[in-house]
């Protein structure tokens, strides 16, 4: 009997709210699209456990759910998955222990990469939405498709950061816009390069304080790109006239590239909160933090789906 048979997600008969998860993993809704141009689900075989499953696994020692998700889909498959949006997560009971795991999921769109049996998997089959349910071993990963079937496989995505960390403004002796990253900061601005890339980040713009090139630097040093400079997306260029800004916001979603606006504390809410209201969609709790990461889903220039990653590229703020 696999370690998940008989559970139910969060809430289910078998969830107890006193036990936090302590196990943690993360995995996707791998997809393509078929020669007919429907939509086709990876399901994954486990030989350990017979059964047959999404790709996923747990996080390694000091790994976000982001990139253990991009990891497991990569190590189970040997297929090269960008990261969309955020599906949610299931919570379940470790059998013969007061433990629970839960496993965030993301979409994730076969870019490259060819399906090798491993010691973990020795099986891949790829399934229309249609006819998916009926393979899955398990309720919980029913029910992630069932998030994914919602909204369109193919979104663009637009990812929005805010700044990393640049210490008080008071004890900085020089113009505000020049105050660059503290130490926290720039390994703040370091970690979050492979988690933007799980996303496929390929081009960045950045209001025009120093503290938000220099959080999007090691960025464009890993891509080999440029940093293109966008004042409406500063404080005081959002302050002048916020309508601008909000504009060149939906102008910079592309179905083409994945790119990386970096803004301030004072713009972010705001920007986002507005676009989400003329959208049509409620955005989840958070406190938008230093470092701090929206992913957001748009099909067209509609904004579908909003989702935050807390400053340790956690996903807790999502269900908060």
């Amino acid at each position: 009997m696999s370690e998940e048979a008989g559970f139910e997600q969060e809430g289910g008969p078998f969830w107890d709210p006193r036990i936090t998860a302590n196990i943690r993993a993360a995995g996707a809704v791998l997809w393509r699209a078929s020669a007919r141009g429907t939509v086709e689900i990876a399901v994954v075989h486990r030989p350990k456990y017979g059964d047959w499953s999404l790709p996923k696994g747990k996080l390694d020692p000091g790994e976000t759910p982001v990139l253990a998700g991009a990891r497991e889909v990569r190590e189970e498959t040997g297929l090269q998955g960008r990261l969309g949006r955020y599906l949610g997560h299931v919570t379940y009971p470790i059998p013969g222990h007061r433990k629970l795991k839960r496993v965030d999921y993301w979409a994730a769109e076969v870019v490259g990469g060819q399906f090798s049996a491993n010691a973990e998997v020795d099986m891949l089959s790829w399934y229309p939405l249609d006819r998916v349910m009926d393979q899955l071993s398990y309720p919980m990963d029913r029910q992630v498709v069932r998030v994914f079937s919602r909204l369109p496989a193919r979104t663009s995505t637009l990812l929005l950061v805010r700044h990393a960390s640049a210490g008080r403004r008071g004890r900085f002796n020089g113009p505000d816009e020049q105050r660059p990253l503290d130490r926290e900061g720039k390994r703040q601005a370091q970690a979050l390069v492979p988690n933007l890339l799980a996303f496929g980040a390929s081009e960045i713009y950045s209001a025009d304080p120093l503290r938000c090139v220099q959080t999007m630097q090691p960025l464009a040093e890993q891509l080999g790109a440029e940093i293109a400079i966008e004042p409406l997306f500063s404080e005081q260029g959002f302050a002048a006239d916020p309508a601008p800004a909000r504009e060149r916001l939906r102008n910079l979603v592309s179905d083409k590239a994945v790119r990386v606006i970096c803004s301030q504390g004072k713009v972010v809410p705001d920007l986002l909160g507005r676009l989400a209201e003329q959208d049509g969609i409620g955005l989840p709790s958070a406190r938008n933090r230093k470092g701090s990461v929206w992913v957001l889903s748009f099909v067209g220039r509609r904004l579908v789906a909003a989702d935050h990653l807390d400053r340790s590229l956690s996903v807790q703020a999502v269900n908060a």
